[in-house]
């Protein structure tokens, strides 16, 4: 079988001669395969459509998809937003005492999948046109256990809290102390503020909070809520490596007592927290469809793989692949940049930085603990804030791309950029090397302010490369970003940097990140929010041995993937790679 998905948001009628219509054989045959609705959108019918694709090739803005399926799926439509609209297939199963993790990338039905399961959605089954009902649903699953779970969703008999995706936006829609955000759910908040370490942010306005202390306090808000199934959308965004793994050990505790589903990017922790794992596969806006669960070692290797072995379905044409050892850079490259001893203080805090340098065409991770002072860092280098002590003398123009991402522009995309730098938008290099693989181009038409939080990091991203610069400095790069998008992003970086010549130093709390980008990285250490100290460069073994020494994790290879996996602290691998000093390159 095959569907046939018009993209409404890539469409632009107004400026095409409908191209999907015209060329399209049917319709030249008199045949009505493609109709255009009152609203001016195309329409395709399915039942009359051959599926030969030309349409697809001929539309000017890439807002037509045909996909060819298996037959068996066409048993399995769960939810259809729609004629020519998206489609999912299957839902993840419920397991008791089990974290379930959902892996896969944006725009294939993740979200979907969670608002049914929350009972925020009742699925319509593929029958877009009659208003959906939980008595269908619950016949459609008839002997599944999830016929039971939806009747008691339908009852009221189970109740279900979840987690938002974007808690940056939690300042807009509450105003006010944390406390009294915490004491809405629920009154009795002392206990999940210690176990969160969160008490000595409860009297602060939760405009003024970080990142990571509004993902801390989405996370407890989340468990203040009395259900039976939680649900968490990406707890790891803004948060440390070793904040993390806490978050990690305090959800998987959760799901020995309640059902738990996690939808996360960053594959260690995804490795760490969940004990089975559903691989969402499919095309960006136009179908979704949940893997067979799968125990997370296989699952993972079997995304970076891009291939499902027991389904005999490739789902992404290339593997995801890492190095066994840190790249080996010449000791020859001139220096770049070098800074001299930095201090900075502000009234509660003190930054220092040892002397350190970056050379030409290397790439320089940043690692360590919120709140050590990793953005002041860069800010110093980017020029937007001033060092009270150590002057950085040499004349290096910089390109900066910050944490938190506000649009500031009125248009389009495409006109953003044309706007940014017109000469580069017919650069063969730029357009094949950055924009094409952050899929930019898909992004054109679209406001700038209407952007969801992952679109708008892979445009600063291209922004940032797209400057002429001797030094790139991009802080959180993956926030908001799927786990594919993640290891393209990094790729796009270092190739950058490797076919011009170029530096970056790049922050970030993703450790399969920080290991495809780094040449060398940077360690930050001291008392968060108190007292951060800055060293390095070091090479990246040496680097990364010194990190994990100081937050107490060790990493292991995987035979298979060679991806850096967290040991289980005080496993026997744990244990015998604390005693040899090798915490992340065993």
């Amino acid at each position: 079988m095959h569907i046939a998905v018009v993209l409404q948001d890539r469409c632009q009628f107004k400026k095409c001669n409908y191209e999907c219509r015209l060329y399209c054989p049917p319709v030249r045959m008199g045949i009505d395969t493609v109709v255009i609705t009152e609203k001016g959108y195309p329409k395709i019918i399915e039942e009359l459509c051959e599926g030969c694709g030309i349409c697809v090739h001929k539309c000017p803005f890439e807002a037509v998809k045909i996909v060819g399926l298996p037959e068996e799926l066409k048993e399995e439509l769960v939810h259809q937003y729609g004629e020519n609209g998206f489609r999912l297939y299957r839902l993840p199963q419920i397991k008791q005492g089990k974290v379930v993790g959902i892996l896969g990338p944006n725009g294939v039905g993740k979200t979907t999948s969670l608002n049914i399961l929350s009972g925020n959605l009742i699925p319509n089954l593929g029958n877009y046109e009659k208003k959906p009902s939980w008595d269908d649903v619950i016949d459609y699953f008839s002997g599944n256990v999830m016929a039971d779970y939806f009747s008691k969703l339908r009852d009221g008999e189970i109740k279900t809290a979840l987690k938002p995706q974007y808690v940056d936006k939690i300042p807009r829609v509450f105003k006010g102390k944390v406390k009294e955000l915490l004491k809405n759910v629920n009154e009795d908040i002392s206990e999940v503020a210690s176990l969160l370490k969160i008490e000595n942010i409860l009297d602060r306005d939760v405009d003024k909070l970080s990142g990571g202390e509004l993902q801390s306090v989405a996370i407890a808000a989340t468990m203040l809520k009395d259900a039976d199934v939680y649900f968490f959308d990406e707890p790891s965004s803004y948060l440390d490596i070793d904040q993390r793994l806490e978050i990690a050990r305090i959800i998987k505790d959760l799901a020995e007592k309640k059902i738990v589903f996690v939808v996360e990017h960053d594959l260690a922790v995804m490795d760490f927290i969940a004990d089975v794992v559903h691989i969402l596969y499919g095309s960006e806006g136009a179908y979704g469809v949940v893997s067979q669960i799968r125990a997370t070692r296989n699952a993972i290797n079997s995304f970076l793989e891009g291939y499902l072995r027991e389904e005999n379905i490739r789902f992404r044409p290339w593997k995801i692949e890492f190095t066994e050892h840190p790249p080996k850079r010449s000791l020859e490259l001139p220096t770049l940049i070098k800074w001299p001893y930095i201090e900075k203080k502000y009234e509660n805090f003190k930054l220092e930085v040892e002397p350190g340098e970056i050379k030409i065409g290397e790439v320089v991770g940043v690692v360590g603990p919120n709140a050590t002072g990793k953005t002041t860092f860069v800010k110093i280098l980017a020029g937007v804030i001033k060092a009270d002590r150590g002057e950085i003398n040499e004349e290096v123009k910089v390109s900066y791309k910050p944490q938190y991402i506000k649009p500031q522009y009125d248009g389009t995309v495409e006109e953003l950029l044309m706007f940014t730098f017109k000469d580069r938008m017919s650069n063969s290099f730029f357009l094949s090397e950055v924009i094409n693989p952050l899929g930019i181009k898909h992004m054109y038409n679209k406001d700038v302010n209407a952007l969801s939080g992952g679109e708008m990091q892979r445009l600063a991203i291209a922004i940032c490369l797209g400057l002429e610069a001797d030094l790139y400095l991009l802080d959180e790069p993956s926030a908001y970003l799927d786990s594919n998008q993640r290891m393209i992003a990094a790729k796009v970086i270092r190739r950058v940097m490797e076919n011009t010549g170029k530096s970056a130093l790049v922050v970030d709390h993703d450790v399969y990140f920080i290991d495809i980008v780094s040449d060398d990285v940077m360690v930050f250490g001291g008392e968060p929010a108190r007292h951060g100290i800055g060293k390095g460069p070091y090479p990246m073994r040496e680097g990364m041995n010194l990190f994990l020494k100081n937050v107490g994790i060790t990493f292991r290879r995987d035979g298979e993937t060679k991806r850096p996996r967290i040991n289980k602290p005080g496993s026997y691998t744990d244990r015998e790679q604390k005693e040899k000093g090798e915490y992340y390159y065993a």
